[in-house]
């Protein structure tokens, strides 16, 4: 452990403040072979693939919150624009990351592609030196039913036991004139049905709030110097689909064309046909654009992590990633549904990700919109330190809006209070009917899922409500309308497990009072456990941070909470070959997957680290992390794997340089930040998060009232950081062969509270 010093100590009194770090262009200089070579552009709750092939530009539009009624995360179409001209002439492809559009050079022409961040539109921009007459195709796969293919079920809540004669129901599409306008009509009855009749809640299902009956998503392709010229069917990568094109009614030099994106619930379609015209008739262009760019502009001012002239390769090439990978979060700042782990708004033709999956453009494994959140939270996190405490909202409202519909299982079930949130969890807050079981013996309990990795396993919707009250301590945040949220899923432990207690024998706690948290889960890994060190230190660092909240708000009645905190058992330890370590559980019973709980109360819980630690607890976590024989076996980079997180907060600098490096190793694909598929689907957002959170860890942890900076970073190795801390801190710092040659801290105040390793040359 490296001793460290305070600021003040130092006598940093007056240091230079930080030149503000501009993004670099990310650029391609030759066109791409097929969609899996393409670049991701968004805003607000759009991403776009983009990519130029065979001299045609193509790209797929996704929209947050457009399911379908087996909710299937829909694509709303691709469009194709060819563009006559010079073949010659050079191309090129630019991510302009400072004010987030892509700009292609094609044919001798300039294409701006950019997404409007405050309204649902897709603009697309054509500039040619001399008058030309582009061409314009909306492309739809849905232009008729599909019937499921074996194993397409994975992409919704079917998964991988679809029913014979389920099909994707076909998109209306129409055009005229300069437009064609389209949009997927969900039936009133869906998924939603089916699943409630599965987990036997028909008896309260007019009270169960359901988000995919009626749902309408779609929009409107228009230019006002387009002409439609008719329709044709043709096959893209294995899949069929139907070309409603248009051509200039003239020749041009410049021309736009936007797409109009909006969903709305409702069985009247012309209310949405309505929506459209609204959102449609409030483009306008130059106002539109520079609040876009003026808001990415803002967005990377935020934070950064940045490699300084003349840094290693390595430590460039995990800058570069990041910041790419947060451009890719940035893209769903605003969505109604939270950016998904299994490829968020980027998912491209999936037999470029598995070659056997020849399926459409709508497909990703692990479901559409069913959320699994333990690879979800992963996604989040990493937003306090960025400051991108806006963002949070759409995952935070997920929660939220499940939450009647979590106490109603909670009621029904079992007769008391309490959200019951499952890991495998669907849009209206009920498990997915598949990982619910769909063999289930007639006495198995009815709350809980018949699946042998997800059962028991309701803690993670805990490490959502710590970023809630994390996001209220780091920025001030109001979430007073998550309280209700805290309370519920905080009241179902509490209640649950003295209800099974109760039912095993006279007494609802044990002999010291405490909770039995039996039958229960680490992670998906240890099953049927006794006090699971993850969910032992959830509840506690979730309860004691409530009742800090309630205290901070001036709100005295916590004995409730304060009574539940002492009924909380302690983290359990175990000795092997001598050493004491952070044990899975109290007992187990088996072992279903490859995840490493023991190492929770490390992170994201902070019970134990090398900023936390007095050295005895310190030398447990370590122990740990360096010896338990499980961590070791499970010790990977990939995907979802947290080890770079865990050997950052234990300060093994070697180790997390080593783990975060690999985790920020470029993708398998042409965009370096399209990572994965891991163990769910490519993009692999929750690989990304992962090392997100990894490389912040490395460089910042805030502690109690003190900001650790460096604490598991290579002194030796140049980098700059922007990064946020609790109490509405700002931490600026640059090193440079072995010395800060630039810190700044906002507010002033805070300065006397950040702590520097001893070792770090300043002189």
């Amino acid at each position: 452990m490296r001793k460290r010093h305070s600021l003040a100590a130092l006598l940093l009194a007056s240091v230079a403040s930080l030149t503000a770090n501009v993004p670099v262009d990310f650029v391609w200089d030759s066109m791409s072979e097929n969609s899996s070579a393409s670049m991701p552009v968004g805003g607000g709750d759009i991403g776009l693939n983009v990519w130029a092939e065979d001299g045609d530009v193509l790209f797929y539009i996704s929209r947050s919150g457009a399911y379908d009624e087996h909710s299937t995360l829909l694509k709303q179409g691709r469009v194709r624009l060819h563009l006559p001209g010079d073949a010659f002439a050079p191309f090129s492809q630019r991510l302009k990351l400072e004010e987030g559009y892509c700009e292609m050079k094609i044919n001798g022409s300039k294409v701006i592609f950019w997404a409007d961040v405050f309204h649902p539109v897709v603009h697309v921009e054509v500039e040619s030196p001399k008058a030309i007459s582009p061409e314009v195709s909306y492309e739809n796969w849905r232009y008729a039913d599909r019937p499921f293919k074996k194993g397409e079920g994975r992409q919704n809540s079917w998964k991988w036991a679809s029913s014979k004669n389920l099909i994707t129901s076909r998109d209306s599409i129409a055009a005229k004139g300069g437009e064609v306008t389209f949009f997927h009509r969900n039936p009133a009855e869906t998924v939603f049905d089916v699943t409630v009749a599965r987990e036997g809640l028909d008896s309260v299902k007019d009270r169960l709030w359901n988000p995919l009956a009626n749902l309408v998503s779609g929009g409107r392709l228009s230019g006002k110097d387009l002409r439609f010229v008719g329709v044709t069917d043709s096959v893209y990568d294995g899949v069929d689909y139907r070309s409603w094109n248009f051509t200039s009614i003239k020749p041009v030099r410049k021309f736009n064309f936007t797409i109009s994106l909006h969903n709305r619930q409702t069985s009247d379609l012309s209310e949405w046909v309505a929506g459209v015209d609204s959102v449609e008739r409030g483009v306008n262009l130059r106002r539109d654009r520079e609040a876009s760019r003026q808001w990415w502009r803002d967005y990377w001012k935020r934070s950064y992590i940045a490699s300084p002239a003349g840094a290693d390769t390595v430590v460039d090439r995990m800058a570069r990633n990041y910041t790419l990978f947060r451009y890719m979060l940035g893209c769903n700042a605003y969505g109604k549904e939270p950016t998904k782990f299994n490829g968020g708004l980027f998912t491209f033709d999936p037999h470029h990700v598995k070659a056997d999956q020849i399926f459409t453009p709508d497909y990703r494994n692990w479901g559409g919109g069913t959320m699994t959140a333990q690879n979800q939270r992963l996604v989040y996190w990493p937003m306090l330190k960025s400051g991108d405490f806006d963002m949070m909202k759409p995952q935070f409202d997920f929660y939220n809006r499940m939450l009647d519909n979590a106490e109603l299982r909670s009621e029904v079930y079992w007769n008391h209070d309490g959200a019951c949130f499952a890991e495998q969890i669907e849009l209206f807050g009920l498990p997915n009917m598949m990982e619910y079981g769909s063999k289930r013996p007639a006495w198995a309990d009815p709350g809980v899922e018949y699946n042998a990795w997800l059962e028991y396993e309701w803690d993670t919707v805990l490490e959502f409500c710590q970023m809630m009250l994390e996001s209220a301590r780091y920025a001030g945040t109001d979430i007073s309308e998550y309280r209700p949220l805290i309370e519920s899923s905080l009241t179902f432990f509490d209640e649950h497990y003295r209800y099974l207690a109760s039912r095993r024998g006279s007494k609802n706690l044990d002999g010291d009072g405490k909770l039995i948290l039996f039958p229960g889960s680490g992670c998906e890994t240890y099953k049927m456990t006794n006090n699971a060190a993850s969910t032992v230190a959830a509840l506690k660092r979730v309860t004691g941070d409530y009742i800090d909240y309630l205290k901070a708000q001036g709100d005295t009645a916590v004995s409730k909470w304060t009574s539940l905190l002492g009924r909380i058992p302690e983290i359990p330890h175990r000795i092997l070959d001598g050493k004491t370590m952070i044990a899975p559980a109290k007992t187990w019973e088996r072992i279903n997957n490859v995840e490493t709980p023991q190492l929770y109360p490390v992170w994201p819980w902070r019970f134990y680290g090398v900023t936390v630690s007095d050295s005895a607890d310190l030398a447990i976590a370590r122990n740990t992390y360096l010896y338990d024989p499980d961590a070791l076996r499970f010790r990977s980079t990939t995907g979802w794997k947290q080890d770079n997180i865990w050997a950052a907060e234990l300060g093994l600098t070697d180790e997390a340089f080593k783990l975060n490096s690999e985790k920020w190793a470029d993708g398998s694909h042409r965009f370096p930040a399209f990572f994965g598929p891991g163990y769910d689907w490519t993009p692999d957002h929750n690989w990304g998060g992962s090392a997100m959170i990894g490389f912040q860890e490395m460089l910042m942890q805030p502690s109690g009232d003190k900001i650790y900076l460096f604490p598991a970073w290579p002194l030796d190795r140049d980098i700059s950081f922007k990064l946020h801390a609790p109490e509405g801190t700002v931490v600026e710092a640059e090193l440079s062969d072995g010395k800060i040659t630039n810190l700044k801290v906002t507010p002033e105040e805070r300065r006397t509270d950040v702590i520097l390793p001893y070792n770090l040359d300043n002189k």
